[in-house]
């Protein structure tokens, strides 16, 4: 990275020069990208191609965008190492679902190891439930509310390493390999999630960032917080309290779009939102019919 980009990042971060490389400084660099750089797939939405370079990756965030886990944990490694942090990629796979058998690290998550301090740690800032501050690697368990982390071997990936994630809203855990990762052992995996009718990316626009306290996420049209309190949600059901909600919530101007991308944008996920909502009331109707019939 340029010294230029790197002062326009940390710009975007809200951070100031860090100086050298400490593990207070890694921690708040983290925590202000989770809070300020937000998780979001909308580009597939917006029929948009991206990619998984580094460069690419950087140049999204310089724009005011987000992305989903190879764009954001791809440019925050690029940082990283620009402010002198040794910084290691690693093929990773979400297990989106407990009661499934974990995936192994299928390249569909891309995780990041920091060596700061003498220790080597794991920093995500690409997770729907990310930590909020750096875990070390080593056995054991953490506390970040609203959530509870913990780092053991892992079980699906020999060599590797398992995240687990108590009471998660996103997933259950991530499993990455030791091995040191490249950005070509991602392209297909991106390509598939960003473009496959079955990838949870393509059928639901998301939208997700991460604070202190909890989580906000965007989902379709339903806009949840989930903290220590516990969840809370609304469905959002006009392009103007969307919009508003990008805006003010995620940090989300959409400035790299115009006017016509973006009442296309609304119209197919409002669309997708109301297919989602007939299939959840289908069965609720049917169960109401059968309590008539009876």
């Amino acid at each position: 990275m340029q010294k230029t980009d790197v002062r326009r990042y940390l710009r975007r971060l809200g951070v100031p020069d860090p100086g050298r490389p400490s593990l207070a400084a890694l921690g708040a660099v983290q925590a202000a990208h989770l809070e300020r750089v937000p998780y979001e797939t909308l580009d597939i939405h917006l029929g948009r191609i991206t990619a998984v370079s580094p460069a690419e990756s950087v140049a999204r965030v310089l724009r005011g965008r987000g992305g989903y886990c190879f764009h954001l944990n791809g440019a925050l490694a690029a940082l990283l190492r620009a402010l002198g942090y040794p910084v290691v990629w690693h093929r990773g796979g979400v297990h989106a679902n407990a009661a499934a058998p974990a995936p192994g690290a299928d390249a569909s998550h891309l995780a990041l190891t920091v060596t700061c301090e003498g220790e080597e740690w794991l920093v995500d800032v690409g997770l729907g439930d990310a930590p909020y501050e750096p875990l070390p690697l080593r056995t054991g368990t953490w506390r970040q509310e609203p959530f509870a982390y913990g780092l053991r071997p892992s079980a699906a990936e020999p060599g590797g390493w398992r995240l687990d994630v108590t009471d998660g809203v996103t997933c259950a855990g991530m499993d990455f390999s030791a091995e040191p990762a490249q950005p070509g052992d991602f392209a297909a995996r991106h390509r598939e999630l960003s473009t496959a009718p079955d990838s949870p990316f393509v059928r639901t626009a998301s939208v997700i960032r991460r604070d202190a306290e909890g989580v906000d996420m965007l989902r379709g049209c339903v806009l949840s917080r989930r903290d220590a309190t516990g969840r809370r949600e609304r469905e959002l059901t006009t392009a103007a309290d969307w919009f508003s909600a990008l805006a003010d919530i995620f940090g989300l101007t959409l400035a790299d779009t115009d006017e016509g991308e973006r009442a296309a944008l609304w119209r197919r996920v409002r669309g997708r939102h109301e297919t989602w909502r007939a299939t959840q009331d289908a069965p609720r109707r049917a169960r109401g019919d059968a309590v008539a019939a009876g």
